[in-house]
Order: structure tokens, then C-alpha cells, then sequence
């Protein structure tokens, strides 16, 4: 794995098969998430997106009381921010896994592999 990169909200760094991001906070409107994560990657963390299939983990972390979020509206907000950065398009997911759990902290962070060949 390399060192995260980003000094914002948003941090992301290489892992074995993709991309590892970790978006600190978390907050009941999904649409905010879009445009954090493109300007992200378009600025500070430029990989090439790949054709194959992809495996993507959401695992929203949460302090106190459960956030008011539908996850599957996180969900799309954030594979459409990764659209052309990671993957071409998210029709490419084969799998996609979404999890909300209590942590130590508000955050969110998403984990996208390439699906090894059959």
C-alpha cells in the first residue's frame, strides 16, 4: 500500500488492486460527497481509470446517534464522483457492498478493486 495522499477532507491512496478513500465526516445530504470527490481527484489524485470489473466497499463510520442517511443514495453519489478516475463508468461493478457501523469518528471510507478474472 502507498501513503495517503490529500491534506483535506478527502484522502486516498493505492492498494494492492485499486484505490483506498477515506472522506472525513459525514453528513445527510449525498450530493455533497460528488463534487468533494471529483475535485479530489481531479486536483490532487490523478490515477488513469481501467476497463475489467471492479468490487467496491462503503463502509460509513459514525459517532453518536445514527446518521439519517440512505446508504444506497451515498453509494450512487460516490461511484458517480468516481466515473472516469477510477472505472469508466459504474456499470463496471460486479459487486458492491455498503455498511454502516459505529466507529470512533464520523467518516466514510470506500474501497474499489479490480475483480480478478474468473
Amino acid at each position: 500500500m502507498s501513503e495517503w495522499t490529500g491534506r483535506g477532507k478527502v484522502r486516498a491512496r493505492l492498494i494492492a488492486t485499486g484505490v483506498e478513500i477515506a472522506i472525513e465526516g459525514v453528513t445527510t445530504q449525498a450530493r455533497y460527497y460528488k463534487p468533494l470527490v471529483y475535485e479530489f481527484f481531479r486536483k490532487e489524485f490523478q490515477v488513469r481509470p481501467r476497463h475489467g470489473e471492479y468490487e467496491v466497499e462503503l463502509v460509513m463510520q459514525y459517532a453518536g446517534d445514527v446518521p439519517r442517511l440512505d446508504l444506497d443514495n451515498l453509494a450512487k453519489a460516490l461511484l458517480d464522483a468516481l466515473k472516469g478516475h477510477v472505472f469508466f463508468d459504474d456499470s463496471q461493478i460486479a459487486r458492491l457492498l455498503c455498511e454502516r457501523i459505529q466507529g470512533e469518528r464520523d467518516r466514510i471510507v470506500l474501497r474499489t478493486m479490480r475483480r480478478a478474472a474468473p
